[in-house]
């Protein structure tokens, strides 16, 4: 089977991401046996979390510019004034950082010198206000400007990678550590150290304990964020795994089975189902297995799959749901899923549209391999079915069980016997025809023996 340019573009570039996301998204929360195509879509939105942050820097930067060019220039501070420089440089290496991460995915060594960049920012900006005011060093110890450090940290859980949170309040923690060092070890003039907090207050007085706090808070939050993150990202690893199965979920079964199965309020056990009235197809190819033994694996497979496609979709346009592939053979059903006032109607119209689509794939399987013209039945019985899950507890199953089901496979192999296309018993084409069907070129054939069944049935051939 061939696959088609498009996918297989977007295959290599989900691969390509996830073999960079080895380096961003290390065995940690959970990451470790993570399927390849989960890691690409783990990586894709970690690059997009990069993003935001970038965004959410630059608005800030640009938010502070406005408010420090409004605001009148506070009183007292004549010395050399860093805020305009440090704030133009940020500004830059912030819109830097956002067009890079719009290139290609950022490398942690990038991510880690941003953190740096930041948190020396702001140990900058504090450190320069005893330079700008002309005031001793423990002066810039009371700035609520280290408050903006908490928002660097919580700006690093929009990725939900404990990791980088660490870091910036690892970072933001000896920042502080240093600016408390330089304060106390340099000529201390009229600095001191006290243990009297209302002379911390009101004097340029050290308080040991004051620092220390301060300090606690930092590496407290930043465990706390930490430890929060770790839990969340094992939560965000199992969500997009669970997310990626659904998704696969989908394509195996129809999707209203898929939505019963991953949307079940209650965990699903075998023995559980619904009775309800359904019809039931039964659709095969002619001699497959004498015809396929000849045939190379990669022939037969690609006949199969054109043609299940072209069945799948004439009975997903009638409002059926394709049941299982049994080889050659497609058992779909109408109403059993989820229930239909016009089951029997809508299968035998989906019936009647299979023997054009049988004649359109011929050319199109002769130039796959297929040696002969295209032979298939189909069998529609209506009925009640019992649709639920099978199987034992390691191994579920969806599948509906009834005597139309039986009926219907039955049906199918009398095509053969009354060498017809399509074929349904009288029952059936009644009830089509009270919810709407119009069934004026349906042959009838009372009294015939199918095998199998245990009394003669009166058969209606469809085409």
């Amino acid at each position: 089977m061939t696959v088609e340019p498009g996918p297989a573009r977007d295959l290599t570039r989900q691969t390509d991401l996830a073999r960079q996301g080895d380096v961003a998204l290390p065995a940690t929360g959970g990451a470790a046996g993570v399927p390849l195509r989960v890691r690409a879509e783990i990586a894709a939105r970690e690059t997009e979390a990069e993003r935001l942050i970038g965004w959410v820097q630059l608005a800030m930067v640009l938010f502070f510019a406005a408010l420090y060019s409004l605001a009148p220039r506070a009183e007292g501070a004549d010395g050399f004034n860093f805020v305009p420089l440090a704030l133009a440089a940020y500004f830059l290496f912030t819109v830097l950082r956002v067009a890079l991460s719009y290139r290609f995915e950022l490398p942690v060594w990038y991510l880690v010198v941003s953190i740096v960049v930041d948190v020396t920012l702001l140990c900058g900006l504090i450190f320069s206000f005893h330079i700008q005011y002309a005031q001793p060093a423990t002066f810039y110890l009371k700035a609520p400007t280290l408050m903006y450090l908490f928002l660097f940290i919580a700006l690093r859980a929009l990725r939900f990678d404990p990791r980088f949170v660490l870091i910036t309040g690892t970072l933001g923690a000896l920042g502080w550590i240093a600016l408390v060092a330089y304060a106390v070890t340099r000529d201390m003039g009229e600095m001191y150290i006290t243990r009297n907090y209302v002379e911390y207050l009101t004097s340029n007085a050290i308080l040991i304990g004051a620092e220390l706090d301060k300090i606690i808070v930092i590496i407290g939050v930043t465990l706390c964020l930490s430890v929060a993150l770790y839990r969340g990202r094992r939560m965000l690893l199992d969500s997009v795994r669970d997310h990626a199965a659904a998704e696969d979920l989908r394509r195996f079964f129809a999707p209203e089975v898929a939505h019963s199965i991953t949307d079940a309020d209650e965990t699903l056990v075998a023995g559980r189902g619904s009775l309800r009235e359904a019809a039931v197809m039964m659709v095969d190819i002619r001699s497959f297995t004498r015809i396929a033994a000849t045939l190379p694996p990669a022939t037969v497979m690609a006949v199969l799959a054109r043609y299940q496609e072209a069945v799948l979709g004439v009975i997903a346009r009638h409002g059926g749901q394709v049941d299982k592939f049994l080889g050659d053979g497609v058992l779909a059903t109408f109403g059993a899923v989820s229930p239909s006032d016009t089951a029997a109607a809508d299968a035998l119209r989906a019936g009647l549209e299979l023997p054009r689509i049988f004649a359109g794939l011929g050319p199109e399987l002769a130039a796959l391999g297929w040696p002969e013209d295209l032979r298939a039945g189909a069998a529609v019985s209506f009925g009640p079915v019992t649709a639920g899950v099978v199987g034992a507890a390691g191994r579920l199953e969806f599948t509906v069980i009834g005597d139309a089901v039986n009926r219907a496979a039955k049906l199918e192999d009398a095509n053969k016997a009354q060498g017809s296309i399509v074929l349904t018993d009288a029952a059936t084409l009644e009830a089509a025809s009270h919810q709407g069907f119009d069934g004026a070129a349906a042959v009838l054939r009372p009294g015939q023996t199918v095998a199998g069944l245990a009394a003669p049935v009166d058969l209606v051939v469809l085409a």
